[in-house]
């Protein structure tokens, strides 16, 4: 009862495992709990795959966040030994005129990314797997690529555990309270105190805090991926580089075949909110899971619109804006959120881990977080206090 750390993280998906493992290896005294067992299938860093890109659509503001992420996953292989990244080059195609596209063009530019812009012409000589209308622009990004984020965990918590980090899986933790010197995380069989808490439980955030009197604007989206058979002469991923496809109001992402996977490909945008105590994660249910990614590839990918080879459902976190919340409680300093990564959070999952690592130990992140305050403007509508903080 009332084991003390200095560091309790609640969470052990992406964010949490990695930071974890930095304020392991810093030596601080940590406690890592899980409602499952990570790398698992209940979250959203499930399904093999993640895209890492630095020109970034959503905003340049993300690219030295990338790139730094870029960094650590490559250190992260080293120490750990395992094939985390393959660095198959993402084109990212939109129509004319996409503001997302666009705002790649200008990020490689800003920051001097190797990027190449490509006609529809360019791109479906280039690559016949592809078939994009007149007009379309793309942009092949060669130096980003494909993460293996299951990999990426299993090696964080392995590591971690290697430095002394203490990880509790298969245990929820039902509540948190705050005290102006610390905290105590109860769970079903035992309480724990610590100095400070990460809270970083994915879809499971608002509800913690809501128990606590917070109101988040955290709102969990089901989302679906799939895999088809496919041509493998044009789509493995020696040849055929990962993608994003703008089309005004629809947003798709895929990669290449791995071994005879088969493409697999997705919708950003859409989805159905959801409690994610009571999603339905069975793939199928709607006829959008497999409906919407195979009208996208018969239209834009004809050759990898095959026999459907399986489907997953998975977990998006939106915030109002779709950018990242980062950032301490504003009445408990100790106490750190990170959350809402809105479906694009897991390239940057290394540097996140990072910069969570050293807010605890330093005071302050190196990288500016700002654009990702309980606080901030715009689509927050004037920050955190409008939801009875």
């Amino acid at each position: 009862m009332n084991r003390q750390y200095e560091t309790v993280i609640v969470g052990a998906g992406s964010m949490g495992m990695a930071a974890g493992y930095f304020l392991a290896k810093s030596g601080k005294k940590t406690l890592v709990i899980d409602a499952y067992d990570p790398p698992h299938h209940f979250g959203s860093h499930h399904g093999d795959t993640r895209i890492i890109r630095h020109a970034y659509g959503e905003g340049r503001k993300y690219v030295p966040f990338a790139l730094r992420a870029q960094e650590l996953w490559s250190e992260l292989e080293k120490e750990s030994g395992r094939k985390l990244f393959s660095q198959t080059g993402v084109l990212c195609a939109g129509a004319p005129g996409s503001p997302f596209t666009e705002e790649v063009i200008e990020s490689a530019r800003q920051f001097n990314l190797s990027l190449e812009v490509l006609t529809s012409d360019e791109i479906n000589e280039r690559w016949p797997g592809l078939k994009l209308p007149e007009g379309f622009v793309g942009c092949l990004e060669t130096d980003s690529g494909v993460l293996f984020s299951e990999e990426c965990i299993r090696s964080y918590r392995q590591l971690g555990l290697d430095y002394g980090m203490n990880l509790l899986t298969n245990t929820p933790v039902q509540k948190i309270d705050m005290h102006s010197d610390g905290v105590t995380i109860h769970t079903s069989n035992e309480s724990y105190q610590a100095d400070s808490v990460i809270v970083s439980a994915g879809a499971w955030t608002g509800d913690l805090f809501k128990r606590t009197g917070i109101e988040l604007p955290l709102q969990p989206i089901r989302k679906t991926v799939a895999w088809f058979e496919c041509d493998e002469k044009l789509y493995d991923f020696n040849c055929f580089p990962a993608f994003t496809f703008h089309l005004g109001d629809e947003h798709y992402y895929g990669f290449p075949s791995f071994n005879g996977c088969g493409v697999k490909v997705g919708r950003h945008d859409g989805g159905q909110k959801v409690d994610p105590d009571h999603a339905n994660r069975e793939f199928g249910i709607y006829p959008e899971d497999e409906g919407d990614v195979r009208s996208f590839l018969e239209r834009f990918l004809p050759n990898a619109s095959g026999r459907l080879k399986q489907g997953k459902v998975c977990l998006y976190t939106l915030t109002p804006d779709e950018h990242f919340i980062i950032d301490r409680h504003p009445q408990y300093s100790h106490v750190i959120v990170a959350s809402g990564f809105s479906g694009h959070g897991f390239k940057f999952s290394s540097a996140v881990g990072e910069a969570l690592s050293e807010m605890i130990t330093k005071g302050k992140a190196k990288h500016d977080l700002s654009m990702f305050s309980l606080t901030r403007s715009g689509h927050m509508q004037g920050g955190l206090s409008q939801y009875h903080l």
